[in-house]
């Protein structure tokens, strides 16, 4: 008996199930798609810096040349603590045993400004310290989640418009939406920066000091697209 009205609920389930189910792709509904996107300028810039005594086979130390880096970024408004971090640090020890030659030691650090101006002055003052092994790893957009919320919200209306547009013509009116997809795709975002080349030019009529030019870098694309159903009455 009991097994007969297990039996029986479950087929009352999968009854409703299947009607709510048929239910909705037997209402009128118009489909529409609708995409938004936008350019920002990247404000988080990543740099590496190398910092190795081999440069000077052996003769200045890495703690030297680290000093020398921090006293040059302090004098460009860098905050050490905010902006630099140690990413790695390496030493030739297993080949000193191997051909008794002296340790060199090496360190990277990853520093972030906030503009390509900046970015370019580091590199230029970096360079007359005698630290040349910077380079670009990556840039970002620090509100890209916001932007990203604005965007849909952007399509959403978007879609409905195109809705409207298309029931217009046959005096029929939108109506609420039974279904929404999020079809954005995001994974190239933030990466921009680490196929493109940083170029920093000087003014040659100067003789000592030398600047970098007005630079910007690559702006970043970022887009969403929204797929909507909307009931027609």
């Amino acid at each position: 008996m009991k097994k007969i009205i297990l039996l029986l609920v479950l087929c009352l389930i999968f009854t409703n199930a299947f009607s709510q189910t048929k239910n909705f792709i037997d209402q009128p509904y118009i489909e529409t798609r609708a995409k938004v996107d936008t350019l920002v300028s990247p404000d988080r810039i990543y740099l590496k810096i190398l910092i190795s005594e081999k440069d000077t086979k052996g003769k200045i130390s890495v703690e030297e040349f680290e000093n020398k880096m921090a006293v040059k970024l302090v004098s460009l408004g860098v905050d050490l603590q905010e902006q630099l971090t140690l990413s790695d640090v390496a030493s030739n020890f297993k080949k000193y045993f191997l051909r008794k030659q002296d340790i060199l030691k090496s360190k990277a650090y990853q520093l972030v400004v906030y503009n390509a101006q900046s970015a370019g002055k580091v590199i230029v003052g970096l360079e007359e310290i005698g630290i040349s092994n910077v380079q670009l790893y990556k840039t970002e957009y620090s509100k890209i989640e916001a932007l990203k919320l604005n965007l849909k919200t952007k399509a959403i209306i978007k879609a409905k418009k195109q809705a409207e547009a298309l029931l217009k013509p046959l005096n029929q009116k939108v109506g609420t939406a039974i279904y929404i997809s999020d079809v954005s795709n995001y994974n190239n975002y933030g990466l921009q920066g680490r196929a493109a080349g940083l170029e920093v030019a000087y003014d040659l009529n100067k003789s000592k000091t030398f600047e970098p030019i007005d630079i910007d870098f690559k702006k970043i694309k970022i887009q969403s697209e929204i797929g909507i159903k909307f009931k027609i009455e």
